[in-house]
């Protein structure tokens, strides 16, 4: 019994470690290296550098406009598109739920853009936006869409904002759909019996029993919110100027677009590891504090 229980892990071990070598060699090693890189002045491509210690947070955080701007940027992206792709994915849920028929169909339609490749679809979402809507706006009862949704750093924004949602709710209404199928029918019935309107099913009821997928689907936004980079850069290239660069482009433009600083663009990379860290440790603990509660 104990040698076929020592094959049996020994077959696990043969499974899982081609993925544990990769996952080892392409992530954990490079993420060491360019902490380590981040307190010196590398650029990349000589085998010599000097240690400055933490001279590269101090210039990133104090002495960085471009950093501190795209700081700024990234936050009112991630605050706008965290709430707007729950709500709008939950909104979603909730209404192909109510429904008898069809449920499959319309999973299928709004999950269809996470089919896409993000800079195909992106591509798709310029021609839209430069040609397609322009000659809307022609028409003289569209002419608020004539704006330069692409050219205007404060309307780009919400252009942005409008592609990141279409692209992120299909994958936030499954976990959504799948959470709300998960409560026991019992307790709807009981709510409608005892007189209970919609929007006290959803307060007392729906909310407090999809915590969990709250929580998750929170989790997902943050962290992809937070590390955008093919979707700004598809759109907007980050410009005009600077005015939609987000901070993962600020970090590449540092370490390849000409600067060459891949020990100061390290240590950007840092900080902003550091912020997902805390913000996602936060907002976790906080919910699932509140899933016990509920």
């Amino acid at each position: 019994m104990r040698s076929r229980g020592n094959r049996a892990a020994f077959s696990l071990i043969l499974f899982v470690l081609p993925a544990f070598l990769l996952y080892l060699l392409f992530l954990v090693i490079p993420m060491f290296q360019g902490s380590y890189y981040s307190f010196t002045d590398w650029n990349g491509l000589n085998k010599t550098y000097d240690f400055v210690g933490f001279g590269n947070f101090v210039e990133a955080l104090r002495d960085d406009r471009n950093f501190r701007s795209s700081i700024w940027f990234t936050a009112k992206f991630v605050v706008c598109a965290v709430v707007l792709q729950n709500v709008v994915a939950l909104l979603l849920a909730l209404l192909i739920e109510s429904r008898k028929k069809a449920k499959g169909l319309f999973r299928t339609i709004f999950f269809m853009p996470n089919m896409l490749s993000v800079i195909i679809s992106t591509f798709m979402w310029v021609f839209v936006f430069s040609k397609v809507i322009p000659a809307l706006a022609e028409n003289g009862a569209l002419k608020f869409l004539n704006l330069s949704w692409l050219g205007d750093p404060s309307v780009s924004f919400w252009t942005i904002l409008i592609v990141s949602v279409w692209g992120g709710v299909g994958t936030l209404l499954l976990i959504y759909m799948a959470a709300i199928q998960g409560i026991p029918q019992h307790l709807k019935e009981a709510a409608i019996i005892d007189g209970a309107q919609p929007h006290h099913m959803f307060r007392y009821i729906t909310l407090p029993l999809i915590a969990h997928a709250l929580t998750i689907c929170i989790f997902l936004t943050l962290n992809s919110s937070f590390k955008v980079y093919d979707l700004v850069y598809a759109l907007t290239n980050g410009g005009p100027g600077r005015g939609t660069q987000v901070i993962t482009m600020n970090i590449l433009e540092e370490a390849y677009q000409g600067n060459n600083r891949y020990g100061y663009a390290s240590s950007k990379a840092i900080i902003l590891f550091l912020i997902i860290l805390v913000i996602t440790m936060i907002q976790v603990t906080i919910m699932k504090k509140r899933e016990v509660e509920a």
